[in-house]
């Protein structure tokens, strides 16, 4: 019988490369659909019904935690994750495994290893749900008390021509990223910085900054108006600016209720 899995990241280079190390070390796994959230996660899930679900961990809107909690003991759930110290105790339950970005040849080959005995005896697929609902919402709290105990963000640092600029974050309107740069507009202009967007959304503001697109972060009190387009997408009109920011179905429901 045919493994099947998921992976749920977003980014599409760690997707890729996910699914190249899988294809070397397990080439009997067959990857059925790559999601880039944990919303889009569940949704695949319940079409698919996929063997092993990869859940990164930070995801925006919907993470990965989320969407364990919703597959729940349906599938074999492994987390990615880039924050291995305060995640380990989680996964030693045992309900849940775990593999650690960048990822590491040894030990995603210990977690296929343990994958498949579990995936041998079917009946361990629906394991305990009281011990991975436990697992689980440990793993909730140390998210939280991580995201809560992270320094906000207060100034961006750009070259600007020959000087160095302190661009104060309440200026910004939005930032925009390319594959190597990050575009940053603000009351005063605009200066490129090699921050990635992925960096820069887990030390702002999520009160005032929201990520819409997977290049895009808006600050919210520029927003002029939201104006839905077809295919579940939408543009952020900015307040005193001509352009146009894009909002992929993904973080739509950001603006339900606007």
């Amino acid at each position: 019988m045919t493994t099947t899995a998921l992976i749920a990241d977003d980014e599409p280079l760690l997707r890729e490369h996910l699914a190249a190390h899988l294809a070397r070390q397990w080439p009997e796994l067959q990857v059925v659909a790559e999601a880039r959230n944990g919303r889009e996660a569940v949704e695949l899930f319940e079409q698919l019904r996929p063997d092993v679900v990869f859940l990164d961990v930070h995801m925006p809107g919907c993470n990965g935690v989320d969407a364990a909690r919703a597959i729940g003991p349906l599938a074999q759930i492994v987390f990615i994750t880039a924050f291995e110290q305060y995640a380990v105790q989680a996964f030693e339950q045992g309900a849940i495994d775990y593999v650690v970005k960048p990822l590491d040849e040894a030990r995603l080959a210990a977690t296929i290893a343990r994958l498949k005995d579990r995936l041998a005896d079917r009946a361990a697929r629906h394991g305990d749900n009281a011990q991975l609902d436990t697992a689980l919402e440990q793993l909730a709290r140390r998210l939280h008390r991580h995201a809560a105990a992270l320094p906000r963000l207060q100034w961006i640092r750009a070259s600007v021509g020959n000087s160095v600029k302190l661009i104060p974050v309440e200026q910004i309107a939005y930032l925009r990223s390319d594959e190597k740069y990050t575009l940053v507009v603000w009351d005063g202009g605009e200066a490129l910085i090699r921050k990635p967007i992925r960096e820069l959304i887990d030390e702002l503001d999520p009160d005032r900054f929201v990520q819409v697109h997977r290049s895009v972060i808006v600050n919210l009190k520029q927003v002029a108006q939201v104006t839905r387009g077809n295919n579940e997408t939408a543009e952020v009109h900015l307040r005193g600016r001509s352009e146009t920011l894009p909002v992929s179905r993904s973080y739509l429901h950001l603006f339900r209720q606007m």
